[in-house]
């Protein structure tokens, strides 16, 4: 999300696939398509002009480079982390120039930091994708795919992909408490917000399966009043905002029955649900469990637990990124990404419903053949 953005865990997959560098769609791997806010912008905002970006230092500390580039993590996120389970490369952003020619068999990013479900969220950003425009550039990315391939082809790329939507946060953050007697606030009561936004998010959900996608990861939200930022705003003694959790609370739930009633409407599991709300928890209320020594405070940031203000040149910034469940005052680490995505993988259904995600991947890698 971006300045303001809440944890939402997320989950991927673990088939390994080799990807070609060659136009041979027989011969590529899953191609793989991203949606949605901060957690999973890999730089699309880079080209925008806004104030939700990640690509100035120490953003990007521990790639390669030790250079930002456009995530919000110290990093890789977690739609990196799913592509190394695909076996393939990252996606590169939308907006990015890289993307043509065999590029386009890899997939893309769509995603931009600071959106939300609904088109007035994030408006003090500004200039932001919103979701209604991340779907249209989807359509896009077809039309230039088929110039690419072929139509027939090209379908069936999108068709055999993965994609993973992540959203909804931001609408809570970044919008019904972003201030006092917000509008939206001031339009409805939580559990009516809530519900609003379900049948919202149910029309981008449905809009996705217009366009051709058939294997679709959603997430929820995490436990969006534990984040360092919600700590030091809003919780005079450091505990979880209350007021964010109990929309977390409503609106997960709501979530998984929407997703269930598409997969009953569309006769297929289409749509794969991730109880991101209790993975996040595991985090949170054991860190120790997982090998962290702090869930509470952001490895870069200022002020209380970390949690004030954006992390620059300036902030506070640890040492080992590893021991911190969040790098910054909104995001996970790189290493509580991977922890994220492995759980996905292959965890219970308790964590991802129906069906994991491997498990998922190999029957349909199995009717593809």
């Amino acid at each position: 999300m971006a300045n303001s953005m809440v944890l939402v865990s997320l989950m991927a997959l673990g088939l390994l696939m080799v990807f070609s560098t060659t136009t041979q769609v027989e011969a590529a791997a899953r191609a793989f398509f991203v949606f949605g806010d901060s957690l999973v912008d890999n730089g699309n905002n880079n080209y925008l002009a806004t104030t939700a970006r990640a690509d100035s230092p120490p953003y990007g500390i521990d790639t390669p480079t030790r250079r930002p580039t456009g995530r919000f993590s110290n990093g890789k996120n977690i739609p990196d982390f799913i592509s190394d389970a695909l076996g393939s490369e990252p996606t590169l952003p939308y907006l990015s120039p890289e993307l043509r020619g065999e590029k386009l068999l890899v997939g893309a990013n769509f995603a931009s930091a600071g959106v939300g479900i609904l088109n007035d969220t994030g408006i003090q950003f500004i200039n932001i994708i919103r979701m209604f425009r991340q779907l249209q550039y989807f359509q896009d990315y077809q039309t230039r795919l088929a110039e690419l391939i072929g139509n027939d082809e090209a379908q069936r790329i999108v068709s055999d992909s993965l994609v993973l939507i992540t959203v909804g946060g931001n609408d809570f953050v970044n919008n019904y408490f972003l201030i006092p007697f917000s509008a939206r606030s001031r339009q409805f009561l939580l559990p009516d917000y809530v519900t609003y936004l379900i049948s919202e998010y149910r029309k981008i959900l449905m809009r996705l399966h217009d366009l051709g996608a058939r294997r679709i990861l959603v997430t929820g939200t995490g436990p969006l009043g534990c984040v360092p930022a919600e700590r030091a705003m809003r919780s005079p003694n450091g505990e979880c905002a209350p007021e964010l959790q109990q929309a977390a609370s409503l609106f997960n739930p709501q979530l998984v029955q929407m997703i269930n009633g598409l997969n009953s409407e569309y006769g297929a599991n289409i749509f794969i649900a991730a109880n991101t709300q209790l993975q996040t928890s595991d985090f949170i209320t054991n860190p120790g469990a997982y090998g962290f020594t702090t869930s509470k405070i952001a490895c870069c940031g200022q002020g209380p637990y970390n949690g004030i203000g954006l992390c620059t040149v300036f902030s506070n910034l640890c040492s080992n990124r590893d021991e911190y469940v969040f790098w910054d005052p909104f995001h996970p680490s790189e290493r509580a990404n991977g922890i994220i995505v492995n759980n996905i993988v292959s965890g219970s259904t308790n964590y991802v419903s129906p069906m994991n995600l491997s498990t998922l991947l190999a029957l349909n890698s199995d009717t593809r053949n």
